[in-house]
């Protein structure tokens, strides 16, 4: 059942990570209007199960009065608001104050905020330590997002058989990942990528939302425009099994869409989110309606 909704706030970001799997740069398009989240928050209210509103980007800091006006927004809606932020704008403890403070005011039941050598290499200052010292002085509820660079160990999950590798780090194969991490990693056999472990695919359980009117299950999967039809049409009428990218991934899992599709492909890959991303980059103009932005595929 559904019961969160996360803003994309922006697909723009000041950072361009490694990691990231929306393919989020300071170059990147699309930022929501006032108008738009008004009426995604009124869809909201009809869908009666909704309880979360999380603000997230790209950097949704970037957009600070926006996220606020959002938030408030949410708030006499009844809804629950969250932040994911990477805290670019805590450059000390006592001005991340200032910044977090009408948001205290507003009322916020999580604040995620990114802590990694992604975001801060040995070099830099971790900005992320003032942002939750501030939250911490005003009561605020905060979490740590902590993904690192990819690192393979043998056997250490209970799960895993002794000698097998075991990616550790955090970083989720879709996106600029896909570019940027998997040089070295270990692989497995296509047929044995026949699931998706970690989206819900039928529940739903939570979507994210852009300005351009995608309602994605998985970053750059859809299942439909809420511009073009209401986003609580879009919920109450989403049939799993009839998705074109979701039948086959509940069926088989990644492996499915390729046999589905006739897809061109390797014998291996890093995991599941590797060959499905790779296989939906490959479906993009096949099926622009379900697939996208373009952007976030790194095109």
């Amino acid at each position: 059942m559904l019961n969160g909704i996360h803003f994309l706030l922006s697909y723009a970001c000041n950072y361009e990570c490694d990691h990231c799997f929306l393919y989020c740069s300071p170059s990147s398009k699309g930022t929501f209007t006032l108008k738009q989240i008004k009426q995604v928050l009124d869809e909201a209210v009809k869908i009666q199960s909704i309880e979360w509103i999380y603000w997230e980007g790209g950097e949704p800091f970037l957009y600070y009065p926006l996220m606020l006006e959002g938030m408030k927004l949410a708030k006499e809606r009844g809804f629950k608001n969250g932040i994911v932020t990477n805290s670019y704008w805590a450059t000390n403890t006592d001005d991340a104050e200032l910044w977090l403070k009408a948001i205290s005011e507003l009322g916020i039941a999580d604040f995620s905020v990114s802590d990694d050598t992604f975001h801060y290499e040995d070099n830099i200052e971790n900005l992320s330590k003032h942002a939750k010292n501030a939250a911490e002085n005003l009561n605020i509820t905060t979490g740590a997002i902590n993904i690192e660079k990819p690192t393979v160990a043998m056997g250490m999950e209970k799960d895993q058989e002794k000698g097998t590798p075991v990616i550790g780090g955090g970083a989720m194969f879709r996106g600029r990942a896909v570019d940027t991490l998997i040089e070295g990693l270990p692989t497995r056999k296509l047929d044995s990528l026949k699931e998706c472990p970690y989206e819900d695919l039928i529940g739903l359980g939570r979507v994210h939302v852009d300005c351009f009117g995608n309602t994605q299950i998985c970053q750059g999967l859809s299942i439909g425009n809420f511009w073009e039809k209401p986003f609580s049409e879009l919920i109450s009428e989403y049939s799993p099994e009839e998705h074109p990218i979701c039948g086959p991934l509940i069926k088989g899992g990644p492996a499915q869409l390729v046999k589905e599709y006739n897809l061109e492909h390797e014998e291996e890959y890093v995991d599941e989110c590797h060959l499905c991303y790779l296989a939906r980059k490959a479906l993009l103009a096949k099926f622009p309606q379900y697939l996208g932005p373009p952007q976030v595929y790194g095109l």
